[in-house]
């Protein structure tokens, strides 16, 4: 079991929930912009939000962030341990720093010393661009450079005191953000922040990151995650779900399954799958709808759905726990269909 680190309300480690956490992309001295991109990431489901903090204005509007919003906030730090300490001085709940360049021991004594006096926990996150040089010239890139980085400088923040800590070992290689992972799992009992950097636009970076953050997941690692993309951060947390979902570790969504339809199927059965999923994504309650493109094989690769539907040119049928309950003229399926899924949805409520 890893630790548990409290990071403004919310926990992670000691087995609890997989958190989904993103980072705004607005200059966080423009305190109105970020916090409109912090309601739009909370409204979608993000737990946890980091920022960037470039300089003194950063660590100062963070205080402003913390006023108006009540996400737990990140300090993204790089290069200066003293905004570090600003920002934590303006009400951060939790600071990231880089082992290749937040600085030395004496740089990390100061950090460790204010996140102390303000108990709150630091993330200690290790990238393949900013392996310390030492362990890059004795391993080259590689995972156990990436873990021994990380694990040196958890070491010194552990000898001045602190024991709130998270760690991260990210590459822009799945393969290699894997072994890491797996690496540092076996090395350390500290809470786990997940990802695979630097993985590119949505539909690639998607793929990546679903690959690697799924492996992991898959072996019981990971306590927090962040899909790092080049697009809308909001689409960082719809991915988390849906990688959440399909490891399982999400119970209460409802579960869209279609076929990828073939020649058999002559209806519009991609368009209504697609429509059931855009109107059920953020429903939390554990129903599993299917949309399948022919009665050929649908009921009964669909057998254990609460509702489905499956059809041809003229007709539909629609069917529960794989028994057909209605037929209708295939220019009627969607609404029926969709009014059905309505009542399904309100059951219970």
């Amino acid at each position: 079991m890893r630790r548990q680190v409290n990071i403004g309300g919310v926990t992670i480690g000691g087995g609890f929930p997989v958190r989904i956490q993103s980072m705004t992309t607005t200059a966080t001295s423009d305190t109105e912009k970020t916090l409109a991109q912090m309601e739009r990431l909370e409204r979608a489901g993000c737990e946890i939000v980091r920022v960037a903090v470039r300089g003194e204005e950063d660590a100062r509007a963070i205080r402003t962030l913390k006023d108006r919003s009540g996400l737990p906030l990140v300090a993204d730090i790089h290069f200066s341990a003293k905004l570090a300490v600003l920002a934590v001085e303006n009400g951060a709940d939790k600071v990231r720093v880089n082992p290749g360049n937040i600085g030395g021991d004496r740089e990390i004594k100061m950090v460790a010393d204010c996140i102390k006096a303000h108990k709150i926990p630091v993330r200690v996150g290790a990238n393949t661009g900013s392996i310390e040089k030492n362990y890059l010239r004795e391993y080259g890139k590689t995972a156990k450079a990436l873990v021994e980085s990380a694990l040196s400088n958890v070491a010194t923040f552990e000898k001045y005191g602190v024991s709130d800590i998270v760690v991260s070992v990210k590459a822009s290689s799945v393969p290699l953000t894997v072994e890491a992972y797996r690496l540092l799992a076996r090395k350390t009992d500290y809470p786990l922040h997940i990802g695979v950097t630097e993985a590119g636009t949505k539909d690639s970076g998607v793929v990546k990151s679903s690959v690697g953050i799924g492996a992991l997941l898959l072996d019981g690692i990971g306590d927090t995650m962040r899909v790092s993309l080049t697009d809308d951060p909001v689409e960082e947390i719809f991915a988390a779900k849906r990688i959440l979902r399909a490891c399982g570790l999400e119970k209460d969504f409802v579960e869209v399954i279609a076929c990828p339809t073939c020649g058999r199927c002559e209806w519009d059965s991609m368009a209504l799958a697609q429509e059931v999923e855009r109107r059920t994504f953020g429903i939390k309650k554990r129903l599993k709808v299917a949309v399948m493109g022919c009665v050929v094989n649908g009921p009964g690769e669909a057998k254990d759905c609460d509702l489905g539907i499956a059809g041809g040119k003229d007709k539909c049928v629609l069917f529960s726990q794989g028994e057909i309950v209605m037929t209708v003229p295939a220019d009627q399926a969607k609404e029926v269909f969709l009014k059905a899924l309505t009542e399904r949805l309100a059951d219970g409520d």
